[in-house]
């Protein structure tokens, strides 16, 4: 999908994944960019941690052993260290299908999620990276989305900072340009040929999870305190009612957020029973979207 007025060689990539897009309470996307330059580097370092780790791809709901733990925090703690370095951004975007934005009858989850990539991408191509920069995007092509639609509005328009009131409200976008939105190409890409879209998969789906399952984390967190240690009957109970696979899950989430403090990346866990940034300069932002104003409802299928 190129677009054929942006003619310079692209400075910047991105890659895109989302998860339970139609499923469950919470849902989410993540995009993980960089510079051009960058992304060799890194494909040839997550895909050496991959070998390492005995996996050919890496997906959250596949985070269930104790092998694709380990393969899980290397790949997360190697992106903790790049990001400090100034080298990746990732950002994950959440949003709850229960605020009063959602909750409305004939809801249509696919026109949503599109509308969630235009906050994202809007939010990092345009706000987090140099302005000039040019991009190519690769979302993970096994999604419902339909990217030719997508890529409709974002080819050569604006991202500006300013947004009409009515932007997601009539039916149509309609986006007052403020400055070109420099897209090369939208490429869809197979994930499991892609380490940078499987990275996508994991903070996508941890950042899902934290806040789905934040009351199963905090019982497991309970269970590794020193003060119970003498009440192994109690600390027993509490993981019968804890799948091994939340068990796992629940470690990576507790050394991520170890490892985000220990970098002091700004990113909260138990404060807002689930993974958030505040400051969204910070290279891992985790992004609680809010309606941005009384019209902003959440699409509805068309009858």
């Amino acid at each position: 999908m190129p677009n054929s007025d942006c003619l310079l060689s692209p400075t910047h990539v991105a890659y895109a994944d989302e998860t339970s897009y139609n499923v469950g309470r919470y849902r989410g996307l993540c995009v993980v960019s960089t510079q051009k330059k960058y992304e060799k580097e890194l494909d040839q370092a997550l895909r050496r941690i991959l070998c390492d780790s005995n996996i050919s791809e890496f997906k959250w709901e596949k985070l269930r052993t104790a092998k694709t733990r380990f393969g899980a925090l290397a790949m997360l703690n190697f992106t903790v260290r790049k990001a400090c370095e100034g080298i990746i951004r990732v950002d994950s975007l959440t949003w709850d299908t229960e605020d009063r934005r959602h909750q409305i009858p004939g809801r249509d989850d696919i026109a949503n999620m599109q509308r969630m990539y235009y906050h994202l991408f809007r939010n990092v191509m345009c706000v987090r990276w140099p302005d000039g920069s040019s991009w190519c995007l690769y979302p993970d092509e096994n999604t419902a989305l339909e990217w030719q639609t997508v890529a409709d509005y974002l080819e050569a328009i604006s991202i500006g900072v300013d947004i009409d009131e009515n932007l997601f409200t009539g039916g149509t976008f309609k986006i007052r340009l403020k400055e070109e939105f420099k897209i090369n190409e939208i490429m869809p890409c197979l994930s499991h040929t892609n380490p940078l879209a499987q990275l996508a998969d994991l903070f996508a789906g941890l950042g899902v999870y934290s806040r789905s399952c934040y009351d199963k984390f905090e019982s497991w967190m309970r269970t590794k305190s020193s003060q119970v240690t003498l009440f192994e009957g109690w600390v027993n109970e509490v993981l019968k009612g804890i799948s091994s696979a939340d068990q796992e899950r629940c470690r990576v989430l507790a050394e991520f957020d170890a490892e985000c403090k220990r970098y002091r990346l700004g990113v909260s866990l138990r404060s807002n029973r689930g993974l958030r940034t505040f400051d969204p300069k910070k290279p891992i932002n985790f992004w609680w979207y809010a309606p941005q104003h009384e019209k902003d409802r959440a699409p509805t299928r068309r009858s």
